[in-house]
C-alpha cells in the first residue's frame, strides 16, 4: 500500500487573450456562463446547439483534480446523448444497476434499479468527473457558437435592467464585459452568489465522511454496496463503488467528532482500508473528508443572473443527486433561455425555470435529509429504531422500504403550469410533466434504435398513425409512429398507452407537456403556447 502522490491535472487548457480585452468599451454577449464544470458545460453546449452564442469562463485552466462526482443517472445520460456525448461516456464508464445492502456483515436485500429492458441508457454509469468534463469540453470546442475562456475569473457583477456588467480578471489583468444573461454554474463556493450577497437556507450536517479513491485489481461484482455497522468499521456506515481504470471509491462514515487533519493522514486511511479489504493490495489515489449540506437559495432567478447546480442548491452525496440534478437544471434552463433570446417567448418563461427546478431541489433535499438521518441517527432512540428496521428487513417488505441508504437519483415529474392537464385517461409509464420514457423503435431504413434519439431539440408532436392527418403547426416538429419510426416490439404502445390517432406533445427537453387520444390542431398549438408561458 502506498500514499497518494500529488495528483497532476489530467487535462490542461491554455489561457489565450481575447479581443474583448482590447475593446474600447465593454463587448456585449447574449449569454455568459461562469463555471466550466459539468453543469456549466452542459448549459453552454445545449444553448450552442440551439443556435445561441455562449461565452463560458472559468478561473482555472485544468480539470482532473480528484474523481469527485462519479455516478451518472439514466436521465443525465439521456441528456448527454442529446448533447452528443452519451454513447462514448457509457462506453468508457462502468455500467451498473444492482445494489446490495448489508447490516453488519449480513446481506439484508438486493435491488435492481432498471429491471425492464428496452432503454438505450443504463440505470447508472460510474465514471470519474474529470472524464465527463473532458468529453464536454471537447464537445463544446466543436460547436461554433460556444467559446471557452480559461483563467478568466469573475470578480465583479453589476445588475442593470436589461443586462449584467461583469468584471473579469485574467493573467493579463482585468477587463469588463456585458451579458444579456449570466448563468452562474460556479459551484458550492459560487463567486456570483457572493457578489450578489445571497445565502442558502437549509441544514449543515455535522457528521464527517472520508472519501478514498484506490487503485485495486479486484473481482468484486459491479454493484453498489452499502454497509450499516460492518465489522470492519463498527458503529458507522461504508459504501463501495467500482470506477474505470481499476479505481474503487470507498466512503467511510467517521462521525461528528473526527479530526479532519488526522483522518486524512495516509497511514490512518490505509489502516482503515486494510480492515475492510484484508490482504488485497491497493494504492491510494485521492483522499478527501467532507461534511455536507442540504440547502438551497430561496430563489434561483435574480434579475438577469440565473443559478444552476451547486451554486443554487446542495445535497448530500447519498443517492447521486448533486451533479445529476445540476445537469437537469441546465437542460431545463437552456431551452427556455433560447426561446426567450429568439423571441419565441417572453421573459416570464424564465420564471418557470425557478418554479420547476425548486420543486426538484426540494425533492432532492428531502430525500437527502431522510437518507442522512437514517445513516447518521441524531439520538439513541433514532438509532434504536433504525437498527430494528434493519433487523426486520430480511423478512419484512415494509421494513425494506423504510431503509434509506440514499434514494438514488431519478428525474423530477414537474407539477408545472407549463403542462396542459389531461382530458383523456392514460395508463402506461409515461407521465405528464416527466421525461418521455425511452423504448426501442425501428426506422424506415430498417435500423434498430431508440425513441429518444429520434427526437429533435424542438417542440415535437409524437403522433400515433391513425385516420386523421396531422397538419404542420409553427414551431412544432412532427414524428409519426408507423411512418417515421416503427414500434416493432409494441413497447412504445405499452409505455405510452398509445392508441391509433393519439398524439403527445413534448417540450424541447423531452418532457411530456400534453397528450390527447385524438389530434386537434387548435389544442396542440394552445398547449405549445402554454408551455412557452405565452
Amino acid at each position: 500500500m502506498s500514499a497518494p502522490a500529488e495528483r497532476k491535472s489530467i487535462y490542461s487548457y491554455g489561457y489565450r487573450r481575447s479581443s474583448d480585452q482590447d475593446a474600447a468599451k465593454p463587448v456585449r454577449r447574449p449569454v455568459v456562463v461562469v463555471g466550466a464544470g459539468p453543469v456549466g458545460l452542459a448549459a453552454a453546449i445545449d444553448l450552442g446547439l440551439r443556435g445561441v452564442s455562449v461565452l463560458l469562463i472559468d478561473d482555472a485552466d485544468r480539470i482532473g483534480e480528484g474523481s469527485r462526482g462519479i455516478c451518472w443517472s439514466k436521465r443525465t445520460l439521456e441528456i448527454f446523448d442529446r448533447l452528443g456525448v452519451g454513447e462514448p461516456l457509457v462506453a468508457q464508464g462502468v455500467t451498473w444497476k444492482l445494489g446490495k445492502l448489508f447490516s453488519g456483515d449480513d446481506l439484508v436485500f438486493s435491488f435492481d434499479l432498471q429491471p425492464e429492458e428496452g432503454h438505450k441508457m443504463p440505470a447508472f454509469i460510474n465514471l470519474q468527473q474529470f472524464y465527463v468534463e473532458a468529453a464536454l469540453v471537447e464537445r463544446a470546442d466543436a460547436i461554433e457558437t460556444v467559446e471557452i475562456r480559461w483563467k478568466n475569473r469573475l470578480t465583479g457583477l453589476d445588475q442593470h435592467n436589461d443586462h449584467v456588467r461583469l468584471t473579469i480578471d485574467t493573467p493579463d489583468g482585468p477587463y469588463t464585459l456585458d451579458a444579456d444573461w449570466l448563468i452562474a454554474a460556479d459551484g458550492a463556493r459560487s463567486t456570483a452568489r457572493d457578489l450578489l450577497g445571497l445565502s442558502f437556507s437549509g441544514v449543515t450536517f455535522e457528521d464527517k465522511f472520508l472519501i478514498a479513491d484506490i487503485k485495486m485489481a479486484a473481482d468484486f461484482p459491479t454493484e453498489r454496496r452499502f454497509w450499516f455497522d460492518p465489522s470492519f468499521h463498527a458503529g458507522q456506515s461504508a459504501l463501495m463503488h467500482r470506477q474505470p481504470d481499476n479505481i474503487w471509491r470507498i466512503d467511510l462514515q467517521l462521525g461528528p467528532d473526527a479530526d479532519i487533519v488526522e483522518e486524512q493522514k495516509p497511514e490512518r486511511v490505509i489502516s482503515r482500508l486494510k480492515r475492510m479489504l484484508g490482504d488485497l493490495p491497493f494504492d491510494l489515489e485521492w483522499i478527501s473528508i467532507y461534511r455536507f449540506n442540504c440547502r438551497r437559495l430561496d430563489r434561483f432567478v435574480h434579475g438577469r443572473v440565473l443559478f444552476v447546480g451547486d451554486a443554487a442548491h446542495q445535497v448530500s452525496p447519498f443517492g447521486a443527486r448533486g451533479a445529476n440534478s445540476g445537469i437537469q437544471d441546465a437542460e431545463n434552463l437552456a431551452w427556455k433561455l433560447a426561446a426567450v433570446i429568439k423571441g419565441e417567448a417572453g421573459t416570464s418563461l424564465i420564471a418557470s425555470y425557478e418554479t420547476e427546478r425548486i420543486q426538484a431541489a426540494d425533492e432532492n433535499i428531502a430525500h437527502s435529509t431522510r437518507s442522512t438521518d437514517f445513516i447518521a441517527p441524531h439520538s439513541l432512540a433514532e438509532r434504536g429504531l433504525r437498527d430494528a428496521v434493519l433487523a426486520l428487513a430480511p423478512r419484512a417488505e415494509f421494513a425494506r422500504r423504510m431503509i434509506n441508504s440514499g434514494r438514488l437519483s431519478v428525474a423530477t415529474v414537474y407539477d408545472s403550469p407549463l403542462s396542459t392537464p389531461d382530458e383523456d385517461t392514460f395508463k402506461g409509464s409515461a407521465r405528464l410533466g416527466a421525461p418521455l420514457p425511452d423504448c426501442p423503435v425501428r426506422s424506415l431504413n430498417g435500423r434498430d434504435g431508440y425513441l429518444l434519439e429520434n427526437l429533435t431539440c424542438d417542440f415535437t408532436l409524437l403522433a400515433i398513425k391513425g385516420d386523421k392527418p396531422i397538419e404542420q403547426s409553427p414551431g412544432i416538429k412532427v414524428a409519426t409512429v408507423g411512418v417515421d419510426v416503427i414500434d416493432a416490439d409494441g413497447v412504445l404502445a405499452q409505455r405510452l398507452d398509445a392508441t391509433p390517432g393519439a398524439v403527445y406533445l413534448l417540450r424541447p427537453d423531452q418532457h411530456l407537456c400534453a397528450r390527447w387520444r385524438g389530434y386537434d390542431r387548435g389544442k396542440v398549438e394552445a398547449a405549445r403556447a402554454r408551455a412557452l408561458a405565452l
